[in-house]
């Protein structure tokens, strides 16, 4: 079945927590428009470019679909089509190939933080029984300056701004703010209002937890509840309680949680960033209404003691996937991918990986010229394709050798995840039979994450940190899947027009990339 949705692009102003500010909106709405289908399904997104004062190139990415056969639809700008020019439109179409709880967001340069976030529920086979679901819980830290204001500081020469504070923390785009500490006379509302749950007593509720922030590790926890893992990201795991769940960006959980309370009971959700990440007010809130609650009740109950590592996911022993896929032993290529800094010789922090930090040239995206046969790019080192040629299987040791986490994202593939840690890899794989498969990890600070995949999927893949502000400055490669097989492909007239449009518009209006364009 098709499942089709019609997003325009555009700025507008809001004041999710009461303070207002000029964002980007899909149909003037945030967080965005809710993509809901069936596993298996065909979902279409006709996307509209209709940002003005200034225009801005955008894509749209649907975050953790495998894309197979459909590589160009995985939009990246400059890696699987051109960015969608002002004034034009495009429509992806991609099959619901996994199944549960993920989001779409803008890739083009750091829009997302501008606002460019929705949730994407695909229903398929239950791993665990519930009888209430609640949907998406959408996660995100929140920053008052403009994203492109931000992003000018982080990319900038005052070494001082480049680690931007997030000055609030949203559950499902809703959180209230002290406008007492507003200084530049920017209109704000005192108690805008938080998010609000209904529990029915005795009954168990499925909760899709997504952390949809620019950069902030996300504690998420109920007061006077326990939470059953079921999910990360794609994949539902072994059941497994806990009072406390970690999600780096881009991650997603799902748990359900029984409803043990007092009927006529309310409790505080909370979500409070990391320590592990900036911020000025790390804590969210949003209320659960048992059945005979005053709705004008406000909680007083008790936050859980967050007991947990401040920059790591949990234990890679207690997330066992439900369906087991034992990965290659001995994969057919291994690269080591190590994560660096510099500032470059005109004074701008940089992030690496091996040494260079990635730039995007949104002229030419790498799928389309490795449709071409065009898969060797000397003069463009900054482009940071590694090709794998026809490997079956390829091992990433990432290490890290810079003083914060980094939550990695793969396209294309749920990737197995084989060790983690602090300090160096030594060599031993977790659950080496059926370890966590997911489409994002943090690696720790000083540490070292080691993953894997099947490739079996052509196409370009990018891997990098999901934290806006970082793969702004370059922390991020392209993995080059299978080469010959994708010069096979047919892509359609759409991408190609996608192409024209954009290089119509940048031969009037030159694009001031200031960050990597991703």
């Amino acid at each position: 079945q098709e499942r089709s949705y019609d997003f325009t692009i555009a700025r507008g102003t809001i004041a999710p927590d009461g303070y207002e500010k000029d964002v980007l909106l899909i149909n003037g709405q945030f967080p965005g428009p809710t993509i809901e289908a069936n596993w298996g399904d065909i979902i279409t997104v006709t996307v509209n470019n209709a940002i003005t004062g200034p225009e801005e190139g955008t894509a749209l990415h649907w975050h953790g679909l495998i894309q197979t056969d459909t590589p160009w639809e995985d939009g990246v700008p400059a890696v699987s089509q051109c960015p969608i020019a002002p004034g034009k439109s495009l429509t992806y179409s991609f099959k619901a190939d996994l199944y549960g709880t993920s989001w779409y967001h803008s890739h083009y340069s750091a829009q997302y933080a501008g606002g460019l976030i929705g949730p994407m529920i695909i229903h398929g086979p239950d791993s665990a029984q519930y009888d209430i679901d609640l949907g998406p819980v959408l996660l995100t830290d929140y920053y008052h300056k403009a994203y492109y204001d931000i992003l000018e500081e982080v990319m900038g020469t005052n070494l001082s701004l480049i680690a931007p504070k997030s000055v609030n923390n949203l559950i499902n785009g809703k959180m209230d703010y002290n406008c007492s500490l507003v200084t530049d006379g920017t209109p704000c509302t005192n108690d805008a209002g938080l998010a609000k749950f209904q529990f029915t007593t005795g009954k168990a509720h499925r909760l899709r937890l997504i952390n949809a922030g620019a950069e902030g590790i996300q504690k998420f926890s109920i007061d006077g509840h326990t939470m059953t893992v079921i999910a990360n990201d794609f994949v539902p795991v072994q059941p497994y309680e806990t009072e406390l769940v970690t999600l780096g960006i881009g991650q997603r959980t799902d748990v359900i949680v029984q409803a043990t309370g007092n009927p006529a009971s309310v409790y505080w959700m909370r979500s409070s960033i990391s320590n592990c990440s900036l911020t000025i007010q790390p804590d969210a809130r949003a209320i659960i209404y048992y059945p005979s609650a005053p709705t004008y009740a406000k909680p007083n109950t008790t936050a859980w003691i967050d007991n947990t590592p401040q920059c790591a996911n949990d234990p890679l022993s207690s997330t066992t996937p439900v369906y087991p896929i034992t990965p290659t032993p001995g994969p057919a290529t291994t690269i080591t991918l190590t994560i660096g800094d510099t500032i470059n010789s005109t004074g701008n922090f940089l992030w690496t990986v091996n040494s260079v930090s990635f730039r995007a040239d949104y002229n030419a995206p790498l799928l389309l010229l490795a449709n071409a046969g065009n898969t060797s790019y000397p003069y463009a080192p900054e482009w940071n394709v590694y090709n794998t040629g026809n490997a079956s299987s390829v091992r990433l040791v990432v290490e890290n050798n810079t003083p914060a986490a980094h939550p990695m994202h793969l396209h294309g593939h749920n990737m197995y995840v084989l060790d983690e840690g602090t300090g160096s890899w030594d060599g031993s794989v977790v659950n080496s039979e059926n370890p966590q498969r997911r489409d994002v990890q943090l690696v720790q600070p000083d540490g070292y994450l080691v993953v894997q995949y099947d490739a079996v999927n052509p196409g370009v893949w990018p891997f990098h940190c999901h934290i806006a502000w970082h793969v702004s400055g370059g922390l991020y490669i392209n993995l080059l899947e299978l080469p010959a097989e994708i010069a096979e492909y047919h892509p359609p007239e759409s991408s190609k027009q996608t192409c024209v449009d954009w290089a119509a518009f940048t031969n009037v209006d030159v694009v001031d990339q200031i960050d990597s364009g991703l």
